[in-house]
């Protein structure tokens, strides 16, 4: 049971600032990997138990991930050929639910 004091949302300030490129790649392609790497730990874990489990929405995630892996690094390389810094601020925002 939440008491009165409890709080229900928690953010936190991930990413917040300019970067280089490669920085900014760095940074990216590490957050995608960890999300990558947790989706397949999931799997790996429901499949132990129950082999015909699909994994659906594990596989899709992976999918959709590796997805975003490769228009990053489009949108990385396009931004180092023109000389850009990348700004970047990302919020994890986290709320209790029923």
């Amino acid at each position: 049971m939440i008491s009165n004091n409890t709080r229900t949302e928690q953010k936190i300030n991930l990413i917040d600032g300019s970067f280089t490129v490669n920085q900014a790649s760095d940074i990216i392609n590490s957050v995608l990997n960890v999300k990558i790497n947790f989706h397949k730990l999931q799997r790996l874990s429901r499949t132990e138990g129950n082999t015909e489990d699909t994994c659906d929405f594990d596989n899709g995630r992976i999918d959709e991930l590796l997805a975003q892996q490769i228009i990053a690094k489009k949108f990385f390389s396009e931004a180092r050929l023109e000389g850009k810094k990348i700004k970047m601020k990302s919020v994890i925002q986290i709320t209790l639910e029923d």
